[in-house]
């Protein structure tokens, strides 16, 4: 494998934090119980960016109206489609714990349709796969979409696989780099 780029945009130092970048360090920390990690340490560099992305993320993350293996399945989905490896790193083993089966996780990380998959995990397949490579979906999938999840599930996996887009974006473009000790295969 060949040697990653390096990190264009590292965490900033705590001792060279600006005002701003202190306060929403701690209100970060305030909200998730842990500090300024991966996407939020690129996005640091913009305060106000960084806690409306928290934010939002608190819901995509935690309160969408999908179960969390559904909810799992698009971040792995969108993490595959933008090569995002810390994304992958961080929701592989997620995805796994909430019970996605091992051999989708693997299809998805060689780009790869699952061969078996439950009805709610192949419509989720369907439209997070429409939606990222074709951006729209075919009234077909839509309408599979909003006949099991309705306008409020559908909201959700455009609202999760935008903002997890949006992560890779930020990580992409920062190099964010996956930690040394990760025992998570990198996406090929």
């Amino acid at each position: 494998m060949p040697t990653p780029a390096p990190d264009r945009m590292p965490p900033i130092a705590e001792d060279q934090w600006t005002s701003p970048q202190k306060q929403a360090a701690a209100e970060f920390l305030r909200m998730r119980g842990q500090n300024v990690f991966g996407p939020f340490a690129v996005m640091l560099r913009s305060p106000e960016v960084m806690l409306r992305a928290a934010a939002m993320g608190d819901y995509m993350r935690y309160r969408t109206s999908l179960p969390p293996a559904l909810n799992e399945l698009i971040i792995l989905l969108t993490a595959r489609h933008w090569s995002q490896q810390f994304e992958w790193h961080v929701h592989q083993p997620m995805a796994l714990k909430a019970g996605l089966s091992p051999q989708i996780v693997a299809a998805v990380a060689k780009g790869r349709k699952p061969e078996t998959m439950s009805g709610d995990e192949s419509i989720v397949y369907e439209f997070t796969t429409e939606l990222l490579r074709l951006q729209s979906v075919s009234d077909a999938t839509y309408a599979d979409a909003a006949g099991r999840f309705g306008e409020h599930g559908i909201i959700d996996m455009i609202g999760v696989a935008g903002y997890y887009s949006f992560l890779s974006m930020m990580m992409n473009v920062g190099r964010t780099a996956v930690p040394a000790d990760s025992d998570v295969p990198p996406l090929p």
